[in-house]
């Protein structure tokens, strides 16, 4: 984007709203004896979080539950997906992992995708913000995505997400976009930093609670969906965590 994002301030005196599904993508690079996850650090001069270190996420699109993919997300995923209150529905499941790739790639750069033999016409399909994938001759690939929490925004709020955050092994990676990230653009910089180094210190808290989650998870080695999946919500001005 050719200047950075103006948002709004949050504003703890507003009236109920109901959250919008979100994602979040949290990308690993376990290739070395200490996991590192990639941030993006956000411009100066955007109005929520200026220069701050941040994961790609945002709203699930009205057309993402009908992007063709390389392939489906696993039916254990699709459950951990419906669980938790208020439920959804599995093609909304669905287009909550697609959105996790979308955001990825529309703020970093990053596709994850596989190469297929024939689009079968896919392509026309992968217009706007999933061009890139076109492009490459790619079709996104959530199948490798697994859940790692689910948290909902307090009430009164200006802005209030059911937000999904995901993680996905860096070799997902099919293809770069240059010039995405750069000075005059929402993220100004990507960083790979190990998992409890103090550079994500200054990270929303409940990012930092997702990503002490995350590392419990690595630690007990390769990834499942039969994990349990923290879900934080608030309930009488309180936060719970339930499990999914």
């Amino acid at each position: 984007m050719s200047e950075p994002e103006k948002e709004e301030k949050e504003d703890d005196s507003h009236p109920y709203r109901r959250p919008k599904d979100a994602a979040t993508l949290i990308l690993v690079d376990r290739s070395g004896s200490v996991p590192k996850v990639l941030v993006g650090k956000r411009h100066d001069k955007v109005i929520f979080m200026p220069g701050k270190f941040v994961f790609p996420g945002g709203r699930v699109d009205a057309t993402d539950n009908r992007i063709p993919v390389a392939a489906e997300i696993p039916k254990a995923l699709e459950k951990k997906l419906t669980g938790g209150s208020p439920k959804i529905a599995p093609a909304r499941a669905r287009a909550l992992a697609v959105a996790a790739i979308r955001e990825a790639c529309e703020e970093t750069g990053l596709c994850l995708g596989r190469q297929v033999a024939r689009m079968n016409g896919a392509a026309a399909k992968l217009a706007g913000e999933w061009k890139p994938f076109a492009d490459a001759g790619l079709l996104p690939d959530p199948s490798g995505l697994f859940l790692i929490a689910r948290a909902i925004t307090p009430p009164g709020r200006v802005r209030r997400f059911d937000t999904r955050f995901f993680t996905a092994d860096a070799s997902s990676i099919a293809h770069r976009v240059e010039g995405v990230v750069h000075a005059d653009a929402e993220l100004v910089e990507l960083v790979w930093v190990e998992l409890g180094s103090l550079s994500l210190a200054d990270l929303h808290q409940m990012t930092k609670m997702v990503l002490r989650e995350l590392d419990k998870r690595l630690a007990m080695g390769p990834l499942s969906h039969a994990a349990e999946v923290p879900f934080f919500h608030f309930y009488g001005g309180k936060m719970q965590r339930d499990v999914i």
